[in-house]
């Protein structure tokens, strides 16, 4: 099994923000060391989740320490009424038949 490494961040958005959110979100530019990214909403929108693939550890937590992401986090901290993340290593299940 591939071993991945995962960002998960669960922030819950003030109603009605989640345009004025998602715009802020995106990084500029996208950091080095990211694979692959997911964005997860709830159907009434007040609720997002992302997921990030990193090529390591120390490349997530080289963003994560930026001044990049500090900015981006500044201009998403009007829309954010909760904010949970952690790091994560694991793989891919197989599931049998697929």
């Amino acid at each position: 099994m591939e071993e991945l490494f995962v960002w998960v961040t669960t922030r819950g958005i003030k109603p009605g923000a989640l345009a004025d959110f998602e715009r802020a979100w995106r990084p500029q530019p996208f950091p080095d060391g990211l694979r692959r990214a997911f964005a997860y909403w709830s159907e009434d929108g007040h609720e997002i989740t992302g997921v990030s693939f990193w090529d390591s550890q120390e490349a997530c937590d080289a963003w994560r320490a930026s001044g990049e992401e500090k900015r981006r986090r500044d201009a998403m901290a009007p829309y954010v009424v909760e904010e949970r993340e952690g790091f994560y290593r694991g793989g891919e299940l197989s599931i049998p038949g697929h």
